[in-house]
């Protein structure tokens, strides 16, 4: 298994939010740069419509994935109901090898592992200007029902209490310059003072 204090890891970013917070446009919109990957998690459970193997997850055999887990070939794992869905460790290695920065769009119980594991490694969290405009969002969207509504909601509040562990945290009201800002912290350019200033008043924030 590859030295998880190896200098490559501080190219691997892990990215979370609410559902409705944006996280999953901000990644697409950056993902595009030459420098950055978004990794492809694998999954127990069945495609979805619309859904491409490779490109959306890999979807393999429960057997399987169970196989990487006793072999520790996952940088991170989890199981939700019955499938697992896990971040498979050499796929990352081989790109960020190459001087790629790799993003993992996880929630915060995998930023956690992650951190843990690899403490050289870079976390943001991408905030909703407010849990009313949260919850708009996720109305607009027209895909869930309500109790569904309500479950993203309450575990919104658990995942909005995570974000001061986080390297950095991004506000997403403004689509165009939370962008740029989230293109920054995963290229790893500076802050300036006043960013870093806001990083408390946006954790202090009444949600």
């Amino acid at each position: 298994m590859m030295n998880f204090n190896d200098e490559i890891f501080k190219n691997l970013c892990v990215v979370s939010a609410p559902s409705g917070a944006g996280k999953t446009s901000l990644i697409k919109k950056i993902s595009s740069h030459k420098n950055i990957s978004v990794s492809i998690s694998e999954t127990t459970r069945n495609p979805r419509t619309g859904e491409v193997d490779g490109v959306d997850y890999i979807f393999v055999k429960k057997s399987d994935f169970e196989l990487k887990i006793k072999n520790e070939q996952y940088i991170e794992y989890a199981q939700v109901h019955s499938n697992y869905y896990g971040t498979v460790l050499d796929s990352v290695v081989q790109l960020l090898q190459k001087n790629i920065i790799v993003i993992l769009e996880i929630d915060y119980q995998g930023a956690e592992t992650v951190k843990k594991q690899l403490p050289q490694s870079r976390n943001i969290f991408v905030l909703p200007p407010s849990l009313k405009v949260l919850e708009k969002r996720l109305r607009e969207r027209a895909t869930d029902k309500e109790e569904v509504i309500q479950e993203r909601m309450k575990n919104a509040r658990i995942e909005l209490s995570k974000a001061k562990n986080y390297d950095y945290i991004l506000e997403n009201d403004d689509f165009e310059l939370a962008e740029k800002k989230l293109l920054a912290y995963v290229l790893d350019v500076n802050m300036d003072v006043d960013e870093k200033v806001r990083k408390e008043p946006l954790i202090d924030k009444n949600f």
